[in-house]
């Protein structure tokens, strides 16, 4: 089966995903966990030095400025499940408006993102990254905060790792999560209904309220 946004898109509506052994490998194989990651949009946490760190400021969040630029970062490391024919296809479904990133800019450079897919009211998170000290988590602070304004009521992230659950991540059963998807995907939510908060502060205050 070759890999096509129309084949993504179906997959993640039926609760799988694909996914490389490597870089370098061209196979790509579809993913069904029987523990799904989630991060519950009122239940993200804001550690002390996140905190601090957005207080401070001094850094830019935005919305697909780069999305190329962001799934690159995301797969150049040793160990990535991203290929050259999932990069594509997912550059193309940026292209289509279904994939977006959310980034965070510092002194003109891109110091941090993730990327994901929208359908309905879910967020389908893929992967993330750091070049400066706390990059990835900024830009997880923005779009959880991003996602409960505009109505999304789903944030995947397919697996948990250590990384997510200190940000509050949790782990469901399958059976749960395929409830959780269908609920999201039988209404809408739009992405752009509002602009992405600009002032760290008030991020902070609503994801603390809710969390």
């Amino acid at each position: 089966m070759s890999l096509t946004p129309e084949v993504v898109l179906h997959a993640y509506a039926s609760g799988v995903f694909p996914m490389s052994e490597g870089r370098t490998d061209p196979e790509i194989f579809w993913v069904d966990p029987r523990e799904r990651g989630v991060i519950p949009l009122n239940g993200f946490h804001i550690s002390r030095s996140l905190a601090r760190q957005m207080k401070k400021g001094g850094y830019i969040p935005a919305i697909n400025y780069n999305f190329s630029e962001v799934i690159t970062a995301c797969a150049d490391r040793e160990d990535t499940w991203i290929n050259a024919g999932i990069e594509q296809v997912f550059n193309e479904l940026h292209e289509a408006g279904f994939a977006h990133s959310f980034e965070i800019w510092q002194n003109g450079a891109l110091i941090g993102g993730t990327y994901g897919i929208t359908l309905g009211r879910a967020f389908f998170g893929e992967s993330m990254f750091s070049r400066a000290t706390g990059g990835s988590k900024l830009a997880l602070a923005h779009l959880v905060d991003h996602l409960a304004r505009t109505g999304f009521t789903l944030f995947d992230t397919q697996f948990l790792t250590p990384h997510l659950a200190s940000l509050g991540g949790i782990e469901i059963s399958r059976a749960s999560y395929r409830a959780q998807l269908a609920e999201a995907l039988s209404s809408r939510a739009d992405l752009f209904s509002k602009e992405l908060e600009q002032d760290p502060h008030c991020v902070l205050q609503r994801v603390t309220q809710t969390s």
